[in-house]
């Protein structure tokens, strides 16, 4: 049996051998779902990058970078946009390599460098991703980036949607699985109402974006799945 295992905070990461693993980085409110959305919108590539700093280094690279930077939910100041799915459509990206740093996603995946493999999950790709990843026979580690290294439930959510998925094939989860699993059986039958009460999504409310909630909550949109090769994440060429 393969392990489908769930780590429900990035401060979580070191207790994981994640060279044994693909890694799956979940940041539903919203830098993933941005990814998979720009990716699938024709995006060349997306650099996910820890700092602010680093972010802005590539204006002195002398190719035509779109630079993104998020902090606490807001773009920050001098950059072109942050992670709301909503700037990743095909006019802004189409063809273009984006530079972005976010609170939790990029954070995530910085940490789960040594993975076999990663890959970046969103509702908006679940199917087309666990569709891949029951072809790859291998174990599977669901990142969970959470708000700043604690738990969060929109991300728990879709790994549990996730696990739904993934279950009925070779994979044995593990008890973080289960539990999230369980979760997602209350909120299934709507994401959005049940979503509604955590802390995330009463930022973004707050930050008066709750259009991108909605939008991170469609299940199924695309079909592209981001995937790191080197520095960039790209869209996976399956075979």
């Amino acid at each position: 049996m393969t392990k489908l295992n769930v780590c429900l905070s990035p401060a979580l990461i070191p207790l994981y051998n994640v060279e044994d693993y693909i890694v799956v980085i979940v940041d539903i409110f919203r830098a993933t779902s941005s990814i998979c959305y720009g990716i699938e919108n024709g995006a060349e590539a997306i650099i996910p990058v820890s700092l602010v700093e680093e972010c802005a280094a590539y204006r002195e690279k002398g190719l035509d970078y779109l630079l993104a930077a998020e902090r606490d939910g807001k773009v920050v100041e001098g950059f072109d946009f942050g992670n709301s799915p909503f700037s990743y459509t095909k006019e802004k990206v189409a063809g273009k390599m984006v530079v972005l740093t976010t609170t939790n996603g990029t954070h995530a995946l910085h940490l789960s460098r040594a993975a076999k493999k990663i890959v970046i999950g969103s509702f908006l790709n679940l199917t087309s991703l666990c569709d891949w990843l029951k072809l790859q026979n291998e174990n599977v580690l669901l990142v969970c980036a959470g708000w700043k290294n604690n738990f969060n439930l929109e991300d728990t959510l879709f790994a549990g949607a996730a696990v739904e998925q993934l279950k009925t094939g070779d994979f044995k989860p593990d008890d973080a699985a289960i539990a999230a699993n369980d979760l997602y059986q209350l909120g299934k039958h709507d994401l959005n109402e049940y979503l509604k009460k955590t802390s995330h999504s009463e930022r973004l409310k707050k930050l008066g974006i709750e259009k991108d909630i909605e939008f991170c909550l469609q299940v199924d949109l695309i079909t592209a799945i981001p995937v790191l090769d080197g520095e960039r994440l790209i869209k996976l060429q399956r075979q």
